[in-house]
């Protein structure tokens, strides 16, 4: 079996505080809807629900990204990575700020635009991590 380490301790944390993070919002994307169709009055408790597990997610996933940032040798790493790795940091604030716009309006509009944007930016900086993933 291979070794445990704490690189793998601090990826498995990334990667599971990015699922709860993006699967929760692809989910909640799919319930609301239906939910907003059968028992309007019980969104609020969903929406709540959700956010005592996605937001700690979302701060676990800054700071393994921070982490992650640290341990990588960066200055080894070309112009292409720094590149990727500016944009990433952008679209997890974008997501970050996005999502934080929605949860707190009550504007249809903002409601709409920061949970489109958020998830949105949400799947951007997924992918963006993979891309980082597959050149360190």
């Amino acid at each position: 079996m291979i070794e445990p380490n704490l690189e793998s301790l601090r990826t498995f944390l990334h990667l599971l505080a990015a699922a709860v993070w993006v699967g929760g919002q692809i989910v909640l994307g799919g319930l609301v809807p239906r939910v907003r169709k059968t028992n309007p009055e019980a969104l609020k408790a969903i929406a709540n629900g959700f956010a005592r597990v996605a937001w700690p997610a979302f701060g676990v996933t800054v700071i393994t990204g921070m982490w992650n940032i640290l341990d990588i040798d960066v200055s080894a790493m070309d112009s292409s990575y720094h590149v990727t790795l500016g944009i990433k940091i952008v679209v997890v604030m974008l997501a970050g700020f996005a999502a934080a716009a929605h949860a707190n309006t009550k504007s249809k509009l903002v409601l709409a635009l920061g949970g489109a944007i958020g998830l949105l930016a949400s799947l951007a900086a997924l992918y963006l991590g993979v891309l980082l993933s597959s050149a360190s």
